[in-house]
């Protein structure tokens, strides 16, 4: 009989490393306290937006944080009933979802997250969350793009508009002065 909960445990524990490793953002949270609804709700609203939160016992995080895991950094925070939210798309969106969700549901604690290898601590997932939106960030990322070679052709614009007005004022200097010559010279032909 023991056989089998070793390999289930082994199965899990590789599932959350394969997980963790595809997610771009992993956050940990206290969930004791919240009813079973409120836990699928959340569950719910985080796979609108491809992302996952799974209750985990302890003993096996720690496993699947061993070595190289991308939710190592969050060991020290493996204590109490732990749930592990996984944002595969929109990292943003995610901690949006679980700080909306953490201030109506207090019982609902966030612990620690991290995020390309960095650890997040809740302040640091709260201001994550005030980001705007991805889509918002490229098109200013696009704007910005744009500005400089328009910028720079307007630059570059301005100081060929500069070389030609001073060629035409020479060109109209020297009209003006052969032109003056060339009416006096002319009655003391005739």
């Amino acid at each position: 009989m023991e056989k089998p909960q070793i390999q289930e445990k082994a199965a899990i524990v590789r599932e959350i490393q394969e997980k963790a490793g595809q997610a771009q953002l992993n956050i940990l949270a206290n969930f004791q306290g919240l009813k079973v609804e409120d836990l699928n709700r959340l569950r719910r609203q985080l796979q609108e937006i491809q992302g996952e939160i799974t209750v985990v016992k302890n003993t096996l995080l720690e496993r699947a944080a061993g070595g190289e895991s991308p939710i190592a950094p969050l060991m020290a925070h493996f204590t109490g009933p732990n749930s592990l939210t996984l944002a595969y798309q929109d990292p943003v969106a995610v901690a949006k979802i679980l700080i909306k969700f953490a201030q109506e549901k207090p019982q609902f604690k966030l612990k620690a997250g991290v995020m390309g290898g960095a650890l997040l601590l809740p302040p640091d997932i709260e201001a994550l969350s005030k980001l705007p939106a991805k889509e918002v960030l490229l098109a200013q990322l696009l704007g910005v793009m744009k500005g400089v070679p328009t910028a720079l052709v307007t630059v570059l614009s301005g100081v060929i508009r500069n070389l030609l007005n001073v060629l035409v004022a020479l060109k109209e200097q020297k009209e003006g002065k052969n032109g003056g010559a060339e009416e006096t010279a002319a009655p003391a032909e005739g």
